[in-house]
């Protein structure tokens, strides 16, 4: 059946995603949606342009932003943006592997206003690891996880179940035992879990773009982080605004691409985008951001 789209051509913003770099300690081979690593880079954005983009958001009414890579805190502007964000009044949320947290990250994740989110694979090590390709990935991301607990940081998981006998259930059950808010996704064929196959927006939640945004290093406004192959425009200093780019055709036409779903195909994601999901789950309603 077909579903008619009925959305306007442009929606208020009330949820930005900057992707502030693609070097991360990971390299997560099965599947990281943004193709980071250890020997990415920070992208053509300057710490100017990302300063400039946080003033725009808030001007355009957005309650709230997410720092993402990547892994957004080896950008050596990271504490300096999330505190900008949070003295024009934006809501913040960190989305962190949490293989190694500085205490001048611990500070930050402490702050009001300020959440934090990760992914989690397995209970075992062996599981984990390989998922990220990073040894000794599962033990540190879990301790982080317990000691933000501990701290009483505001923290929630992803599980991301890639089948073949992964232990998601198990991951989601440890972490429901440390007292973490948590959900399972399947993970999906975009970025290095497509393999050879191009990106399809029928892999997106039919959310994308609907009231959120992401920009990626490069400056490109994209739906979001799973659909960054639709593209609306650039926020480089000298390409466009975020209010141009969100008014304009090209954003428009990117919007559009994303297929809507009826009560027949339902997604309901939680909008808690991880390694590589936004994370469509168990038919919850989509809040861009908990906090």
């Amino acid at each position: 059946m077909t579903v008619l789209d009925e959305r306007p051509s442009a929606t208020p913003l009330a949820f930005l995603s900057m992707e502030i770099t693609s070097r991360c300690q990971l390299t997560c081979p099965s599947q990281c949606y943004a193709m980071a690593g250890p020997t990415r880079d920070h992208g053509s954005m300057t710490a100017e342009d990302w300063h400039r983009l946080i003033d725009e958001a808030a001007a355009l009414g957005t309650s709230a932003v997410q720092f993402i890579g990547g892994e957004p805190t080896l950008h050596p502007a990271f504490t300096e943006l999330v505190k900008h964000a949070l003295r024009v009044g934006l809501r913040v949320r960190v989305y962190s592997n949490l293989y190694m947290v500085r205490a001048e990250h611990w500070e930050i994740f402490a702050l009001p206003q300020v959440s934090v989110a990760t992914s989690y694979y397995s209970d075992t090590a062996g599981q984990h690891d390989a998922i990220t390709g990073r040894s000794g990935s599962q033990v540190a991301t879990r301790a982080a996880i317990a000691e933000a607990v501990r701290r009483g940081v505001n923290v929630r998981v992803a599980v991301i179940d890639h089948g073949n006998g992964q232990r998601a259930e198990q991951a989601r059950a440890e972490m429901v035992a440390l007292g973490v808010p948590v959900t399972v996704d399947k993970v999906r064929a975009v970025g290095r879990a497509a393999g050879t196959l191009l990106p399809s927006p029928s892999s997106l939640c039919g959310r994308c773009g609907d009231g959120k945004a992401a920009v990626l290093p490069d400056g490109q406004v994209s739906v979001c982080e799973l659909g960054r192959f639709l593209a609306g425009g650039n926020v480089r200093a000298g390409q466009g605004t975020l209010a141009s780019v969100l008014s304009g055709p090209e954003w428009a036409k990117a919007r559009a691409s994303v297929p809507t779903r009826g009560a027949s195909d339902p997604c309901g994601p939680d909008c808690s985008p991880s390694d590589d999901s936004c994370g469509p789950s168990r038919g919850e309603s989509c809040g861009p951001m908990d906090n």
